[in-house]
């Protein structure tokens, strides 16, 4: 049976490349944009629907799709605009299988990262529906260190408040997997890359592929803070991330699974061949102001 995928988020940096797995993939997919001319610039030639989680798209659209992909922006209002949306999709009268993102960590009722928190809130509230659902909870994507590259041929450097903490870098491999095959209802995905490394690490890694010196500053807190605001990175938003950097530097990151592989057949990509890939990105021009991590 070939499913019909509605992808929400489609524009953003994990959006973006689901979309273009699924053109290889010569999947049957629909993106949900904010605006028009959003549409123009998707890969392939999909369909698309103007809506927006607080005004989602009519109950006979939503009837038309077998799949959805569920993705929002880190915001404060995350939890509010994704259950309106599920909600929508019941009241639509169908159900449709839910893949929704969340993050390594939303599953631990002990993790208080408000991103995590968020997304708890979501999934108890998905799973009351009865919908099938899929999470996929990644830890930082690759693309996440994008933040630094535009800086980094002025600094040198990669800042961040993450001590010694370590990460199983991912790149987003696995929703297309679960969008265009059976299976997968009620499963958890924890996506981790194929080792746990510290920001050091990482820093070592770009010297490697860019030959040239980067460090890695272990930045005070208060600082990430300042520059993250300066970004014009909200309040709510900039403490997250510091409540992310303190999980990362207490070990809650540490996590290698071989999750990638079992539901992709193929290993998770390393954080030099992801370098050599984004060459262009760390050797372009240096950036006016910081960006978040997430």
């Amino acid at each position: 049976m070939i499913s019909v995928i509605l992808v929400t988020g489609a524009t953003g940096r994990v959006g973006y490349h689901l979309m273009e797995a699924l053109a290889d993939a010569r999947a049957d997919v629909t993106a949900m944009v904010r605006v028009q001319a959003k549409a123009d610039d998707l890969p392939g030639t999909p369909q698309h629907v103007v809506a927006t989680f607080d005004d989602p798209p009519p109950a006979e659209v939503l009837r038309g799709f077998d799949r959805v992909f569920l993705l929002s922006p880190a915001i404060e209002e995350q939890a509010e605009l994704e259950t309106v949306f599920i909600d929508a999709l019941v009241a639509a009268g169908h159900g449709p299988h839910v893949v929704k993102i969340a993050a390594d960590g939303f599953a631990d009722p002990g993790c208080e990262v408000r991103f995590m928190v968020s997304h708890r809130q979501v999934a108890a509230h998905l799973d009351a529906t009865g919908l099938p659902a899929t999470y996929l909870a990644p830890a930082l994507y690759m693309e996440d260190l994008l933040a630094f590259a535009g800086r980094m041929p002025e600094s040198a450097e990669i800042a961040a408040p993450a001590g010694h903490g370590r990460v199983g870098f991912v790149v987003a491999a696995v929703a297309a997997q679960v969008l265009t095959s059976p299976g997968h209802e009620g499963a958890v995905y924890t996506l981790t890359g194929p080792e746990a490394l510290r920001f050091k690490d990482v820093a070592g890694r770009i010297s490697a592929v860019f030959a040239r010196e980067v460090d890695y500053t272990d930045q005070p807190p208060d600082r990430a803070r300042q520059q993250l605001l300066a970004a014009g990175v909200s309040a709510w938003q900039a403490d997250g991330n510091l409540e992310l950097f303190d999980w990362i530097r207490q070990g809650g990151a540490d996590t290698v699974t071989a999750t990638v592989r079992e539901v992709t057949g193929a290993d998770p990509q390393l954080v030099q061949d992801w370098l050599e890939e984004s060459r262009a990105d760390f050797e372009a021009p240096p950036l006016d102001l910081p960006r978040s991590v997430f």
